[in-house]
């Protein structure tokens, strides 16, 4: 990173790995950090003790709703407005997982697709002309997209980018504790189309040196992304599976994870890596779903579409 002063925005980050990676963010060189959260209360909370934990006063929150479109052209109108420095990195975390009923972002879309991959699609094309020409862009994505990891969750399927918005949850005949494991593993490969095709498209229609990598934290016990569960099941979740950590490869305290996530936006090695995967620290391949050319044009197209995203609105020909 740069000397001077510059920002970064981190979805999801007054919690669980977005906070850890907001953390050493904010301790590397007392750059301005600023936590896009839902939950306003929360993330004034989540300032607050990381001020006390990293000594360093350029923290603040922004409200930002990814499940609505409203919201997420609202927080890009008002950032824009505000006296910050420049934009040195997005650092697209937030997710969801549901697997206890179909829920609906505000615009009609299902909510693991609309807020895992629309809502920081829009996102990042809105502010993507405000990043510095050799700024950064991380998605977190999941080693759960790739079958051969055998995470233990269902095999993604991606078939179209309407059946994701708009499921037909009348003729499914899994449970929907199935439904909502697979929509999140193929929510994951969407963020993988998403980095692929985004980089590609920044290297064709800009002169920006703009790098857009993906990130696996590995599966993370105690995270708040078993907010659906049964009692049990968070029991578990809480409590049992974070020993896993001590013995189980890619299983992660939230501190390994987030110093991971860090390391992407603040290791000046990685100035000019781009349209990588990295698990940890380590890059590595993904999918051989997620190599997938037409997947990625098809979903860009269709995101596109459905956030009505105007070509003024973005650096890049849509």
């Amino acid at each position: 990173m740069s000397l001077r002063k510059q920002t970064v925005i981190i979805t999801g980050g007054n919690s669980g790995l977005g906070y850890e990676s907001a953390k050493q963010i904010a301790k590397f060189d007392n750059n301005y950090v600023i936590l896009a959260c839902r939950n306003a209360v929360k993330a004034k909370q989540a300032v607050d003790s990381l001020i006390q934990e990293t000594n360093n006063n350029n923290i603040t929150s922004m409200e930002l709703d990814l499940s609505s479109l409203e919201s997420v052209r609202s927080f890009a109108g008002e950032f824009s407005k505000m006296d910050f420095p420049p934009l040195y990195a997005l650092v697209c975390n937030a997710g969801v997982q549901f697997i206890d009923a179909t829920h609906y972002t505000k615009d009609g879309f299902e909510m693991t697709f609309g807020v895992n991959h629309l809502g920081h699609f829009l996102l990042v094309n809105l502010l993507l002309d405000q990043i510095v020409p050799e700024g950064r862009i991380v998605v977190v994505s999941s080693g759960t997209h790739d079958p051969l990891k055998k995470t233990g969750m269902p095999e993604p399927a991606f078939t179209n980018p309407q059946a994701l918005a708009h499921p037909d949850t009348v003729s499914s005949k899994e449970g929907i504790a199935l439904i909502g494991r697979r929509r999140y593993t193929t929510s994951k490969l969407c963020n993988l189309y998403f980095t692929y095709e985004l980089a590609e498209r920044i290297k064709q229609h800009t002169d920006k040196k703009i790098t857009v990598n993906a990130f696996d934290p590995g599966m993370m016990p105690g995270t708040g992304l078993a907010q659906s569960y049964t009692p049990i099941l968070k029991f578990v979740w809480n409590y049992i599976m974070p020993v896993m950590t001590l013995f189980v490869p890619n299983v992660n305290t939230v501190r390994q994870s987030g110093r991971a996530l860090a390391n992407l936006v603040t290791d000046g090695k990685l100035s000019q890596t781009t349209a990588k995967y990295y698990e940890g620290k380590k890059e590595i391949k993904s999918s051989i779903f997620s190599y997938n050319n037409d997947n990625w044009k098809s979903l860009w197209s269709a995101s596109i579409k459905m956030t009505k995203l105007e070509q003024a609105e973005t650096l890049l020909k849509i």
